[in-house]
């Protein structure tokens, strides 16, 4: 807006006031001089050195929990600002305590808005507290900034387009909470002590012998001793678990969802995931979902890292409703991938033919497998071996804090979620 223009403006007015004797144009003359540059100045400066900071006081919470946020603004010059506006973009899912999200025509997103008044080399800290109600990945910004002159002639903004994320895991709750027996929850287990093989972890060699595997042969080893040799691995006790999840709650995943059935199936299988981690097996994650602005179904491969745990839930809490595949197409897919002696855990709140089909077929190659259902009427097992473990948990029985289980549409970012784990990562 400032430009010569107001200078030359201000030498007319001048002029004329000498000319004409008019006091009143000498005083706005002045103003054009002095006040009108200064303000110009002031605000083209005002929102240099400033820094605004986001600081969530947990990256990662579950549903129901209350997560700390500070809001930091620091201005790192000798020019105070007599008025700085903030206004942050953060969800509406995340509601605050002692405060207001106004909405956005986003409609999932909404602004945080709140002003400041900074001195020199000054800093502000304010503290909110968020609500989690639901699981899910929340970003939070970019921010506008809007500073200005004292006498408010001009203003200038900023947008600083800093992310911070905050993942909400789905509620967790013990097994036996939800229905299962307290005794052998999924089913009989193996001895713990058995051994296996780590093929990761090669400890030596030895002849060949005629039950080995041609696959084992170290053949430089073989070459040098003029004898076929074959690699010996360390022994484990590693039991590996992988949770299968359908994200289809109809019959026809076409025919639409059931979001509160969608939330109570996805916190059965973290629940069971969670518990499988405190066993101590390996535990993997494979859904016929996907996540946000993706359309590659969840896979999370069992793992000896020690953040798998979260790996899992971080990928519960990303899940959409979009179904890729049936979940008997993943089975039957997925399983030759996994390692052989690891147990399959089928949480569904639909049971069709085709996936009792899939689960004897898998049984009838020696797979070890449980199915979790959440439909109201058991499902028909009747043709289903024995050595298929079944364990029926209606969902409206289910003692899960509703409230907490979202709303009667699905929230997904409008930004994809920074994972931390990708597709067919081990």
């Amino acid at each position: 807006m400032f430009s010569k223009a107001w200078i030359n403006l201000a030498i007319l007015l001048l002029l004329l006031a000498l000319v004409f004797d008019v006091p009143a144009l000498l005083v706005i003359s002045a103003l054009l001089l002095t006040v009108v540059p200064v303000a110009w100045w002031w605000t083209r400066n005002s929102l240099k050195g400033i820094v605004y900071e986001r600081v969530l006081g947990e990256r990662r919470a579950f549903a129901g929990e209350v997560v700390k946020l500070t809001v930091r603004i620091a201005n790192e010059k000798l020019l105070p600002l007599g008025w700085l506006s903030v206004e942050d973009r953060w969800s509406l899912a995340l509601p605050l305590q002692d405060g207001e999200i106004y909405p956005s025509p986003s409609g999932q997103m909404g602004f945080f808005r709140s002003a400041f008044s900074v001195r020199w080399f000054e800093r502000i800290s304010r503290h909110y507290w968020l609500r989690c109600t639901r699981r899910g990945f929340y970003p939070f910004g970019p921010v506008r900034l809007g500073s200005g002159d004292i006498w408010g002639l001009f203003r200038r903004e900023s947008v600083l387009g800093h992310l911070d994320w905050l993942i909400v895991f789905p509620q967790v709750l013990s097994l036996e909470a939800l229905g299962f027996p307290p005794k052998e929850p999924l089913g009989e287990a193996k001895a713990e002590w058995r051994i296996f093989e780590d093929p990761s972890r090669a400890v030596g060699i030895r002849d060949l012998r005629p039950e080995d595997d041609f696959r084992r042969i170290h053949w430089k080893a073989s070459a040098r001793r003029q004898a076929l040799q074959v690699k010996v691995f360390e022994p484990t006790t590693s039991r590996n678990l992988v949770v299968f999840l359908n994200v289809a709650t109809f019959a026809r995943h076409w025919e639409g969802t059931n979001p509160l059935l969608l939330e109570k199936v996805i916190a059965v299988a973290a629940s069971v995931a969670s518990h499988s981690y405190e066993e101590r097996y390996l535990v993997g994650l494979l859904a016929n979902g996907s996540i946000p602005h993706s359309d590659q179904p969840i896979k999370v491969l069992p793992s000896r890292r020690p953040d798998q745990l979260g790996r899992v839930l971080e990928a519960l809490a990303a899940a959409t409703s979009f179904t890729t595949s049936t979940l008997e197409s993943l089975l039957l897919a997925e399983s030759p991938r996994l390692p052989w002696g690891a147990t399959l855990v089928v949480v569904t709140a639909v049971v069709t033919e085709d996936l009792l089909s899939a689960l004897v077929r898998l049984h009838d190659v020696g797979r070890r497998l449980v199915l979790v259902s959440l439909e109201e009427e058991p499902p028909d097992s009747a043709n289903l071996p024995p050595g298929i473990t079944v364990r029926h948990l209606p969902a409206s029985r289910l003692p899960f804090d509703e409230s907490l289980l979202g709303e009667s549409g699905e929230w997904e970012p409008d930004l994809a979620p920074p994972l931390h784990f990708t597709r067919g990562d081990e």
